[in-house]
């Protein structure tokens, strides 16, 4: 039997639960075709699943965000380039496929172009929001973007980007994840409510800086409704003390998806979870305090090219999330926005309409089934 070896690299959970399904069905795919599937990589237990193998370095010694964290852990950062780029010498793959995490692994995409290896890249940097120079690399080091966002293939393809639109996997692992989601009562009583009380998500992200600078405004736009206890999804790694230092709120740690499915509504900090919350039907508000000034915000508006920050409102072109951003995300503002989602405000509905045509647009195709016969197809004879 014919082996097809892989070496892939992703940087944090998401990454390694999207990489984890894009390996799953490259087994498949390959064993179709009488080939087997040898993988080498860098990534986490969804990928370590798939690939029957354990990674060259976990994702937990790779997730560092933001300049202050990747230079404090300089060190750490530049040897797990080393042992990825020994890897990837060692093993020699057919090809190389990224997942996100583009300032660690566009450095792997130039070592594999340097070596004549073929790079795909699956889920892109979000060049067409920020840091637009990377189009540069992106179109020299890859042979092909695999895209999962519909808007972003034009900006490649303008940028002379080989891409192809695979679709979205989104809607799949939510609603994969929603049949094996626990009911609401058993998550209020572990929180310590009253079981099945409806109450409100505080998601404040997963560092300590984002953590510092929203929590304390959801907190207190949260008020405003108090016939809505609040829950806060605690980020794995942080430990229950520094939350303490904010709030005696009821918190759960691990359990973001599922207090987000059942939950009345939620306060969400900008990224990939306002997606998965619009999936789950939760109406929300977008949240990101930053450093909350003027200045910062104008600045931001001059460096992004983008209409919208979150991703629900990208996908639509439209705001169907209302976006509190910097030095507009007060207490005051958010719990306006907040009171206009709750059951029975007329903003509720109105989101809920723009959920059901974000869920159109992005059903119909098997990302990663799709995903893995391009890079099969790819690969030379």
């Amino acid at each position: 039997m014919e082996k097809i070896k892989l070496f892939f690299s992703a940087g944090e959970a998401s990454g390694d639960l999207h990489a984890g399904a894009l390996m799953a069905a490259l087994v498949r795919e390959s064993a179709s075709r009488g080939a087997a599937v040898e993988f080498t990589y860098l990534g986490g237990d969804e990928m370590e699943r798939a690939a029957g193998c354990p990674p060259v370095v976990h994702y937990r010694e790779m997730a560092f965000m933001g300049f202050a964290d990747v230079l404090r852990n300089l060190g750490k950062v530049r040897r797990n380039l080393g042992a990825a780029i020994r890897a990837m010498e060692r093993t020699r793959p057919d090809a190389v496929v990224l997942v996100d995490y583009p300032s660690f692994n566009l450095r792997l995409a130039r070592h594999a172009f340097s070596m004549g290896i073929p790079v795909y890249y699956f889920i892109a940097p979000k060049v067409w929001a920020w840091k637009k120079w990377r189009v540069r690399q992106l179109r020299r080091y890859c042979r092909k973007v695999l895209s999962i966002l519909p808007f972003e293939t034009d900006f490649f393809r303008n940028h002379g980007v080989e891409v192809e639109y695979v679709g979205n996997p989104s809607v799949a692992e939510v609603d994969e994840r929603l049949r094996h989601t626990p009911e609401r009562s058993g998550l209020c009583l572990r929180a310590g409510l009253a079981a099945d009380t409806p109450y409100l998500l505080l998601a404040p992200g997963s560092r300590r800086s984002e953590i510092a600078k929203n929590l304390p405004v959801m907190l207190a736009a949260a008020a405003g409704a108090p016939q809505y206890p609040v829950i806060i999804a605690a980020a794995p790694g942080i430990e229950p003390e520094y939350y303490r230092a904010f709030t005696q709120a009821p918190m759960l740690a691990g359990e973001t998806f599922a207090l987000m499915a059942r939950a009345e509504a939620a306060l969400v900090t900008s990224g990939t979870a306002t997606l998965e919350c619009a999936l789950c039907g939760t109406p929300q508000v977008v949240c990101y305090r930053g450093g909350g000034s003027r200045l910062v915000y104008n600045i931001m508006k001059r460096i992004l090219t983008i209409p919208y920050v979150s991703l629900p409102n990208l996908i639509v072109s439209e705001e169907i999330v209302p976006e509190m951003l910097m030095h507009l995300c007060t207490p005051d503002a958010v719990r306006r926005r907040l009171l206009d989602i709750l059951p029975g405000a007329p903003g509720r509905d109105a989101q809920l309409r723009g959920y059901a045509d974000l869920r159109r647009r992005l059903t119909g195709s098997d990302a990663p089934a799709r995903a893995a016969r391009a890079i099969i197809d790819g690969l030379p004879e």
